[in-house]
Order: C-alpha cells, then structure tokens, then sequence
C-alpha cells in the first residue's frame, strides 16, 4: 500500500503556495501562484489540480502563513506558525544554516538560528512593519513603473556595475530617484541594481535592526529568485556565495514546514473536504467590503484674499518641495500679483529658473525689493538666488495661514510627499508634527492609486463625492494598499466607492500617523496641494466634525509665507 501523501498550504498575502510531501519529507509536487485578493479560491484551485496530478492518498493537511488561519478553519487543519514552520523546514533540510532571510509580496522575516542538544531553533526573529520598502511589492511597483516584467527587472539588475544611491524607505520616494537618474541618462540596469541595493539595505537596518548575520545565511520567499537581491545582500553584508544561498524549494519552505508538522495521518477524503471549503469561499469572499458614510461635499467658508494689480514694490517667494516647486509675487501690501506651481522633477535649480521666468512676466527685476526662499531644497536655492531670507517650511506655512485668516489655531498642510501638522496660538508656532518617510497620506499616494484605478486625479474626485458606499480601506502603506484595491475589486466594489476609500485613508493616515494625540483647535486651515481634492476636505470634515477652510492660494501657501516673511525683512533692514 502507498504511504499517505502530506498536503501543506502557505498563504501569504499576495500569493498562495501548496506542496504534496512523500514518507522521505520529499516535495512530489508544488504550486506557487497569485491570490488576487481571493486567497481561499485559490487555494482550492491549487489543491484541485495537484490532487489531481498526483497519485496517492493523502493522510493529512496542515496550514500556514498571515492568511492561513480562515483556511485552516474551513479544512478542520491545524495551523503552523509561519516562524515554526520556516524553522520546521530548515531543520530538517539545512541543519548547518544559522539565519534565515525570508522576503515575500508584503512581509519580510529575519530568523536567527542556533543548536540546542543537537536540534536546530529558533533564538530569536524579527518582523519587518507596515511598509512595503522591503519587500518583494516594492520591487515589483518599481518594475511596473519602469515597463518590465519581474524577471526581466531580475536578469538587467544582476548586470548592475556600481549601482547609483536610491531611496529604500518608500516606494513612493524611490520614485522620485529613479525620475532623477533617469534624466541624467543612467542605464537601466544600473538604477536596477540600486533599488535592490535599497532594499537590502532597508532590510539590514529596519529588520534586522542590528540583530547578527551569522553565517551560513539562507534566502528564502519570492525575492530570493531575483539575482539582483542576491548580489544586492551580499554586498551589503559583505559575504562570499557560501555565506548566502537560496535553498532548493525557496519560495516552498513554509508549507514544506506546516506538512512536516503532520505526525498522525488519517483519511483525508477531498470530495468531502472540497465541499466545505467551496461554502466557505462564498461566505468569507462572497460578501461585500465594510463602508464608510458617504462624502459631503461641504462648502469651505469662505475667505477673502485679493488679487493685487501689481505696484512698484513686489516680493518673491520660492517653496522648493520634493516633487513640487511654488513661486508666488506679492504687492506691499501682501497681496498675490502672481504665482507658478510646477513638477520639481528632481531638479530643483532648474524648477526655479522657471519659477522666476513665469513670476518675470509679472514683475521687472528692480521692482522686487526681496526674496524669501523655503522647503526641502532651500538652501541650495537661497544661495542660487541670493534670498533676503531662507526659512523652515513650518514657518512659511504658519507666517501665510496668520495673514489670510489671524483666527488659524491649527494647520493641516499636505504635499506631494510631505506632510505637516501646525497647532498655533494667538499667531505663534506652539507645536508641530512632520510626516515620516512614509507617503501614506500624501498627494503622491493619491496619486499612485488614481492610477491604480485608472481614473484621472479630477475625475477620482467627482466619483468619490458621488459614492454611496465608500470602502473602508483604513491606513495603510500606498503599496500594500494596492492589493487591497485589487482584493475589494475582486469582490465587486465600484470604482467611485474605492474612490472615496482613498480619500478617507488620506485622511486617516494623516490623522493617525502625523497628528496622533495632539490637540486640533477649532479654527482648521487646510493647505497645500492636496487641499484642493474636495473629497479628501470632506473626509476630514467628516472625521474631525467640525468646518475645514481651504484659502484661495492653498498649493502656494509655504511661498506666499516666504514672501511675507521677505517683505517683513527688507522692511526692518530700512529701518536700521
């Protein structure tokens, strides 16, 4: 009679792996395949195939991985913790091995291994956050937006010489470096081989948070057929091929573990078992998405700031943001004669020539009497134009949110990829947050998910206000949130509801992440580019239940605070 076969399953949460194992531990046979947000379905349809494919009883099935649980349940089988089981298949096939580096679609693991009276265990591990940086989503949105497949993204990075610095702390900002190298003429394979450089470097300090390596070290999960990471992590933690290798089944080890944590094997009857897990795919991913209350689309009160028709006295401010640049020229009296907003593109000299060309048809060079610089880039650009003044963003933002209203007690400020939180009292900074290096929450995660979608930014605004129904997406990393959109999509939820989802989470990330505990006052300024979605403002209104303001100049507001400060400047240098 034949021994009875051994099913293991691994959810993870973009793909779904099954391995059949024989009596000598032995993979007979395997899948590894995509969830598309419909984990259990799939799983079914593995297991249907191999199965089928594959002679032999079964005696027993065991479960894995972040979406095993639910499964496990439907199949009455027991569930294996992904570290046990990881460890359970190291063990058992790599006993020599002392750490484990397992990266997937959205999660990545550090196991640290050593023998216990001659037993391989687990001495301590580490989990990586609710950021995609270092994992294999990160990778594949930058392949996606570079026009390549994983494994053509995988073959040009292994051919990487001296890979250029990228950012490795989000995958939105990355984008910014890889716009830049672009521009430059830097070949593909070169900025390749830097965005795994990234990740492994992320995956060093932010997982491994200055735990050892210890060699011999084993790669495992999806990542770990990407050459270019296997370059990437040897170079970054200095070994030789020896001390770094990928195992034979690497994207298997987990579900190879949960069905070696089989030890009494029955009578698995699959018709059977088949049946209630096709009941429990219609329950559990049959059902709609939880929704929020529909947008209001409140009108913002409203607040009075002139144009100025220009006068012999005028003022320049600069803002130099990371993905935008902002010029604006006032009057004496404060008041706007012109402003410019414009795409950085990672050059930020050349974003203000062009600034001071588009404010130079306004204004005559001796009309202007000061110059006040601010944002990211300030410092460079103060020198380059020779500013009256160079100013934090913090007090721009606060300088130009006293003058359009003297009552602003709070500020919310949301950029391209930065955001701010301002608390004032009578006027006076009293406290403030900044956004992370995370793009949860700002105008670039919008826009990568208006993309995602396939809407236009204006179009995704008007569905949003229009949705009955917006699903509740909460706060998440702009990459991981795409596989939500795909998994609701999958379930049946509509465009203009995901819309709406989207501009919630904005405000939610904002509010969870920047703000956190801190007090918000009663008068609310909103500013900044993104104050300009009509969704995203009521969101906020609907979260903060209380009125948002959004000024006429709300995307320029950090120059117009600049050129206010200037004006002030110059007026005291006359004096003295």
């Amino acid at each position: 009679m034949t021994a009875p076969l051994r099913l293991g399953v691994d959810i993870g949460s973009l793909t779904v792996k099954v391995v059949l194992l024989d009596s000598e531990d032995q993979v007979v046979g395997g899948r590894y395949r995509p969830s598309q947000g419909m984990p259990m379905a799939t799983a079914l349809d593995i297991m249907d195939e191999l199965l089928s494919e594959v002679p032999g009883p079964v005696g027993g099935v065991a479960v894995s991985g972040s979406g095993g649980r639910m499964l496990g349940e439907a199949l009455g089988a027991p569930y294996v913790n992904e570290l046990v089981a990881q460890t359970a298949a190291v063990r058992r096939f790599y006993p020599h091995v002392r750490t484990v580096i397992e990266i997937g679609g959205q999660d990545s693991k550090l196991l640290l291994l050593e023998q216990h009276d001659g037993r391989l265990e687990l001495s301590d591990f580490a989990l990586n956050t609710q950021c995609a940086a270092g994992t294999g989503s990160f990778l594949e949105q930058q392949a996606g937006r570079l026009g390549l497949s994983i494994e053509e993204f995988s073959s040009l990075a292994a051919q990487a010489q001296d890979p250029p610095h990228i950012a490795g702390r989000c995958a939105v900002f990355a984008k910014s470096d890889i716009v830049h190298l672009q521009q430059v003429g830097t070949p593909m394979p070169e900025i390749l081989g830097g965005l795994c450089m990234a990740l492994a470097r992320n995956f060093q300090s932010d997982v491994g948070r200055g735990k050892p390596f210890h060699t011999p070290i084993l790669f495992q999960g999806g990542v770990s057929r990407n050459e270019g990471m296997l370059r990437a992590f040897r170079s970054v933690l200095g070994l030789t091929g020896e001390d770094l290798f990928v195992p034979t089944h690497e994207v298997f080890m987990a579900a190879i573990g949960a069905a070696l944590d089989i030890h009494d094997l029955g009578s698995f009857d699959w018709p059977v078992v088949r049946q209630h897990l096709e009941e429990a795919v219609r329950e559990h991913e049959g059902t709609g998405p939880a929704s929020l209350p529909p947008l209001v689309d409140r009108p913002t009160p409203h607040i009075s700031v002139p144009h100025s028709d220009g006068a012999p006295d005028l003022y320049v401010g600069i803002d130099v943001g990371s993905v935008s640049t902002k010029g604006v020229l006032i009057d004496a009296q404060g008041q706007v004669v012109a402003k410019v907003y414009l795409r950085t593109r990672g050059n930020p000299m050349q974003a203000t020539r062009e600034v001071l060309q588009s404010l130079g048809t306004r204004a005559s060079a001796d009309q202007v009497r000061g110059v006040g610089v601010t944002g990211s880039g300030r410092e460079l650009v103060g020198r380059f134009v020779g500013a009256d003044v160079v100013k934090n963003e913090i007090t721009a933002q606060a300088r130009a949110a006293v003058e359009i209203d003297p009552k602003t007690d709070t500020i919310l400020e949301i950029g391209g990829q930065d955001s701010k939180f301002i608390l004032l009292d009578s006027g006076v900074v009293v406290d403030f947050a900044l956004n992370k290096a995370c793009a949860a929450g700002t105008g670039s995660f919008l826009e990568e998910q208006a993309a995602r979608l396939g809407i236009p930014l204006d179009e995704m605004i008007s569905t949003a206000l229009e949705a009955p129904r917006p699903v509740q997406l909460g706060e998440r990393c702009t990459v991981f949130m795409e596989s939500d959109l795909i998994h609701y999509q999958n379930r049946g939820a509509a465009k203009r509801d995901l819309s709406a989802g989207l501009a919630y989470s904005i405000a939610l990330n904002y509010l969870n992440r920047v703000v956190a505990d801190r007090p918000i006052g009663q008068h609310v300024l909103f500013q900044g580019g993104v104050a300009g979605n009509r969704a995203v403002v009521a969101a906020f209104a609907h979260l903060l239940e209380r009125p948002i303001r959004v000024p006429p100049h709300f995307e320029v507001t950090g120059a117009l605070g600049a050129a206010l400060i200037a004006r002030e400047e110059v007026a005291k240098e006359a004096v003295r």
